[in-house]
């Protein structure tokens, strides 16, 4: 106790005596880790009898149905003991009993396949129980450390990343005029790859190329193998599983509760970017630092080129099997992808490639979040109301998305001036596009195509936006 004292003490004196972020970062780590060897480990007290009725995914642990106080004696004196009981109150319920800080812990216990009490679920009971203790350890030794942690965290500053950052720079700055993927490509058997997310990030915002777009970090609970050390606070993640969450765009790993601070800022990563088709698409631009999806600018660079005249545009459907070749193009080759006329002479095919990738995004370019505001801006009665209010809810939309309908708007534009050749017209277009740029949430594409029949809606405010694309662009 005296020890741990000194160890939170010493650590406030050093981190104002040094401006050096590799000997703070290496000194906060420490402090942590140190907590965790020791805390206290599991003791599994075994029941003296063979208990009947014994649930098969619980060991001799399982003292049958005893009290709280039958419990407490039994564990009383040692300091991370534990055994498992069934409830007198609510039989068939079971509990895990756990002594920590002279005192005997219950909690509810649960089996899906994995044991749980909360939200990380494991593999054993003895792994639970382990993962608990060093909680409860750290929690308890260290409680106000832990809750100034994301109050000065290193991120905002990122001074370990000086060292690296101009070097990984320099680099991006040589590949200014090649494509994004063949700059990651030629990396990833160098050092940088070697580097955190969090450097990658600084280097990427010096690049005069990159496009700011802003986007939230996509966090998931992971399990890391090994000491790891928070990106945010640069603090330890104690734990035997489950011990943060990372990004999986980005690769930026951050306990769970500094994730709720953490910017959005996040920099995909193209290696860990598996797809073109399916991906969200901001994470897709920004992974291949472009204004627009590939897709979209390749493909309606193909269709001015020789397909504005073609009669049906967008209206007729090619070859399915043709439009899933061009999609598996994309999704191996990226902007690479070969779609000339030479491979794919019949327009349509292209035209309904185009169509696929909208239908396929993971959240529709009209997003879910203004879906039911355009919805009551169309309903405005006055025209010029209507119009304002459209634009309105035009700019709440993410920037990627706004600037990949505006782009789309001005080629369908460009469709409609050769109406007399291709008899699309902006109802046409309206009717085709509706329903892929304009979801409503949660909902199924047989779902959204019936509504469409009862709800003409999103169909007319694209044919709005369409016929008021000089004023809204």
């Amino acid at each position: 106790e005296f020890y741990l004292k000194i160890l939170l003490l010493s650590s406030s004196v050093i981190l104002s005596a040094t401006e050096d972020p590799l000997i703070i970062i290496a000194f906060l780590y420490l402090t942590v880790y140190q907590l965790q060897q020791e805390a206290p480990r599991p003791k599994r007290i075994i029941c003296p009898q063979e208990v009947e009725n014994r649930p098969k995914y619980y060991g001799r642990e399982f003292h049958g149905i005893i009290s709280r106080e039958q419990a407490d004696e039994i564990l009383a004196g040692v300091e991370g003991a534990y055994i498992l009981r069934e409830s007198q109150r609510q039989p068939g319920c079971y509990t895990l009993a756990l002594r920590f800080g002279n005192q005997t812990l219950n909690y509810r216990l649960f089996y899906d396949g994995k044991h749980f009490v909360g939200e990380k679920r494991f593999e054993s009971i003895h792994d639970l129980v382990t993962d608990g203790l060093i909680t409860l350890y750290i929690e308890t030794k260290a409680s106000e450390y832990i809750a100034k942690m994301t109050k000065n965290p290193i991120y905002e500053h990122i001074g370990y990343a000086t060292l690296l950052r101009e070097k990984v720079s320099r680099r991006l700055s040589r590949t200014k005029t090649e494509s994004r993927k063949a700059s990651v490509t030629s990396e990833e058997n160098t050092p940088v790859e070697k580097i955190t997310s969090l450097v990658r990030r600084a280097a990427l915002t010096q690049n005069d190329n990159h496009f700011n777009y802003e986007k939230a970090h996509n966090f998931k609970v992971y399990t890391f193998r090994g000491p790891h050390w928070c990106e945010y606070c640069a603090n330890f993640m104690w734990g035997l599983i489950a011990q943060g969450v990372r990004c999986s765009d980005c690769g930026l790993n951050v306990h769970k509760q500094c994730s709720k601070y953490v910017p959005n800022d996040c920099q995909p990563d193209l290696k860990r970017i598996k797809r073109v088709y399916c991906c969200d698409l901001t994470t897709l631009v920004k992974a291949h630092n472009t204004q627009r999806p590939m897709v979209v600018d390749i493909c309606i660079r193909e269709i001015e080129a020789r397909g504005l005249k073609s009669e049906g545009l967008y209206r007729v459907s090619g070859f399915t099997e043709h439009i899933e070749d061009v999609k598996m193009a994309f999704d191996r080759d990226g902007d690479k992808a070969d779609i000339s006329a030479s491979l794919y002479p019949d327009i349509n095919i292209i035209a309904g490639a185009l169509k696929l990738y909208f239908r396929d995004l993971p959240i529709p370019v009209i997003t879910y979040e203004t879906y039911s505001k355009f919805m009551e801006a169309a309903k405005i009665s006055n025209p010029d109301e209507r119009l304002e209010a459209v634009h309105e809810v035009l700019m709440l939309l993410p920037a990627a998305h706004y600037e990949t309908l505006r782009y789309l708007m001005i080629h369908l534009k460009k469709v409609t001036l050769n109406e007399k050749e291709n008899f699309m017209n902006s109802e046409n277009l309206g009717i085709v596009f509706g329903p892929t740029l304009m979801r409503p949430p949660e909902d199924s594409t047989l779902t959204t195509l019936n509504d469409m029949r009862k709800n003409p809606l999103p169909c007319l405010i694209c044919i709005f936006v369409l016929r008021s694309c000089k004023h809204f662009y």
